[in-house]
């Protein structure tokens, strides 16, 4: 097979919000097995670790996210009282300082990152124009960043309607594509019996504080009743079941040639502070699928 016959390998890094650390594992993995994508995209989180790569900046996102601490994730709060908990300015302020904002298509690795309209629904690809502003429409989780305008269009969280971008890796070239899933696991982790706890999660103290406040708020029940799951858990959960759901459907009917599945329910949506167990687990994924990948190998080389 000629250099120009050569099969285009995408990667396909999925929404997770801080599951996604994990895609760093993945990537660091994958580079040692020998396989270096020729595309890159990615969903929310998986948008942000994705542009990192192509940009070259992998290494710098990495230092960064392993020596995150409770205090600095606090101090990208900038509360907003319209669409959005959290307006987002102070975060993008941040990677636009640290990370180079290149244009899209001046990125090291084709890039494509996905969001989703707020007034249609549909899915929209961003392949051009400032990636960090591309990163944060695609990270917009509604309730929580409020919405990004583009092009006369409200645009929020890709996760809603591409949790895992293998039809976008599709449509930029690739022959064979490598998908990665946050959420293979995380159903069901939050209400398990007594037999099966939850795995321990170095949460931050004043969430746990509130988590048990809403728990306790308003409890009418027996005590002989388990805890009604607080108002967080409840969100946060059905959050999981959405994208859980869309994301098993969208992938039956786009099948990647491998997927990758770090195991990791053990961690929270907002655990940003515990990069190192996920970025441990993307690498651990990857081992689980090697025989996948030395059969990718072959064909594409």
């Amino acid at each position: 097979m000629t250099a120009r016959d050569k099969l285009r390998v995408g990667l396909a890094l999925g929404s997770g919000a801080a599951r996604g650390w994990a895609h760093i594992g993945v990537i660091r993995a994958l580079e040692e097995a020998g396989v270096r994508p020729d595309i890159v995209c990615g969903t929310s989180i998986g948008a942000l670790v994705g542009a990192a790569y192509a940009a070259g900046e992998l290494d710098r996102l990495e230092s960064w996210v392993l020596g995150l601490q409770i205090g600095d994730l606090v101090g990208f709060v900038d509360v907003s009282l319209s669409a959005g908990l959290l307006k987002g300015d102070r975060l993008m302020q941040f990677f636009r300082k640290n990370l180079a904002d290149r244009p899209i298509d001046q990125l090291g690795l084709p890039f494509g990152a996905v969001a989703t309209s707020l007034q249609t629904g549909a899915e929209v690809w961003l392949r051009s124009g400032s990636t960090v502003d591309a990163v944060r429409a695609s990270i917009a989780l509604p309730g929580i960043f409020t919405p990004v305008r583009r092009e006369g269009s409200l645009l929020v969280d890709g996760g809603l309607a591409n949790p895992i971008p293998v039809s976008l890796a599709r449509a930029m070239g690739a022959d064979i594509v490598i998908a990665v899933d946050l959420g293979s696991d995380i159903l069901g982790r939050r209400f398990r019996t007594a037999a099966e706890p939850e795995a321990p999660t170095s949460q931050p103290q004043w969430m746990r504080k509130l988590r048990e406040y809403l728990a306790a708020f308003g409890s009418d029940k027996s005590p002989d009743e388990p805890p009604m799951p607080s108002m967080m858990d409840v969100l946060s959960t059905s959050m999981d079941i959405v994208q859980v759901r869309i994301a098993r459907s969208r992938l039956a009917g786009e099948p990647p040639e491998v997927l990758v599945a770090p195991r990791l329910a053990h961690l929270n949506l907002f655990d940003f502070h515990c990069a190192k167990d996920a970025i441990e687990e993307g690498r651990m994924a990857v081992e689980r699928v090697a025989h996948s990948l030395a059969l990718l190998n072959g064909q594409a080389s």
